[in-house]
């Protein structure tokens, strides 16, 4: 159950309000209170109040709404919001601003992992000249074998800002653990949140009450279900940061032929669902670079906001993940593709809509 509060409401006519839903509740289910598009929304838990108890809150004057929903998850819903979310991304120094959730879809695009300050700055300026309009980068790296290239960790952040304050483009990069989620908000645009990290619960509820507020991509796990992604979500938006991206980044199957199985039916099915914006990561989905334009054109069909593409200058040489990275020739050509997608997808709602 959620509770809208007017827009000019006092500091004492909101306590009034939680103190009144604690009273009636009889203190026996959680409570919250954060704000969400410049609403001050109280959550409790369950979607249904007796009707004594729904009456006295609707008749209460700091009051708006009250939102009852079938839904596990209640703020993420679009029994909660109707229009979809937009999401700023870009308040660090240097940056440019970019809005994820509009018509347009935003690019995201970068290596796989920062390996230094020459290669990332190069790729950061190919990624710029291709039209992408966020840089990614990993600086710390989960990898399944303890052996393999685990990132630059601080350092690498640098190299991030650095390349943010020579191009202007956004950067994104993940967070693992909820110590780290202040130092990285230091140096990122949109903290990542991993597939291996979905359910990672601390880690949700840190970047989810974080100071800074950063913009959180949220990745779905290997093997969720989408319930168990928007709950994720939940979990972020409950803990007072509603900044939050869908990245569907393929689930696992039993074919060897592809890295993953990009399930592109959840973009238009998340649309109805939810009103965050969603974007693919076509790379992960693959793992083939081959794969990735053309994956790319038809999450944008599928009514995707944007793509996060891995690129690098010599993929063959990449220390993570260069099998599923194009170059920036390829980038330049899908961000000219998956444009045309979209206005060719506008267009026909347009005559749609007319017709």
């Amino acid at each position: 159950m959620i509770i809208v509060t007017r827009s000019q409401v006092t500091d004492t006519e909101h306590q009034q309000v939680v103190e009144l839903l604690q009273q009636l509740a009889g203190g026996q289910r959680p409570i919250s209170a954060i704000t969400m598009q410049g609403r001050r929304v109280i959550t409790i838990d369950g979607n249904s109040l007796d009707a004594q108890t729904h009456a006295a809150l609707s008749q209460h004057r700091a009051v708006e709404r009250i939102v009852s929903t079938n839904m596990p998850y209640q703020l993420v819903s679009r029994a909660f919001q109707s229009e979809d979310s937009r999401v700023v991304v870009g308040d660090l120094p240097g940056s440019r601003s970019v809005t994820i959730g509009g018509a347009a879809p935003v690019i995201i695009a970068g290596p796989c992992a920062v390996e230094s300050r020459e290669q990332l700055l190069e790729i950061a300026r190919a990624v710029k000249d291709a039209g992408a309009q966020v840089l990614r980068g990993g600086a710390f790296k989960p990898r399944t074998s303890p052996y393999q290239f685990q990132g630059l960790g601080i350092e690498g952040l640098q190299f991030l800002a650095e390349a943010r304050e020579e191009t202007g483009l956004p950067v994104i990069t993940e967070v693992m653990e909820p110590d780290m989620v202040e130092v990285v908000s230091q140096y990122a645009d949109i903290l990542q949140i991993g597939s291996r990290n979905m359910q990672n619960f601390p880690l949700l509820q840190a970047v989810g009450n974080s100071a800074a507020r950063r913009p959180v991509m949220l990745k779905r796990g290997l093997a969720a279900t989408i319930d168990e992604w928007l709950l994720a979500a939940e979990y972020i938006v409950a803990a007072g940061n509603p900044n939050v991206i869908l990245c569907e980044r393929g689930i696992r199957s039993f074919d060897s032929h592809t890295r993953n199985l990009l399930d592109l039916t959840c973009v238009p099915l998340l649309h109805e669902l939810t009103h965050l914006p969603v974007i693919v990561d076509p790379s992960h989905a693959t793992g083939r670079r081959e794969l990735v334009p053309t994956m790319s054109r038809a999450a944008i069909a599928a009514g995707a906001h944007g793509l996060i593409l891995e690129t690098h200058t010599d993929p063959d040489r990449a220390l993570c993940d260069g099998r599923q990275s194009i170059t920036p020739a390829q980038l330049q050509i899908t961000v000219r593709e998956t444009r045309l997608v979209a206005q060719i997808m506008s267009d026909s709602a347009v005559l749609s809509f007319v017709a």
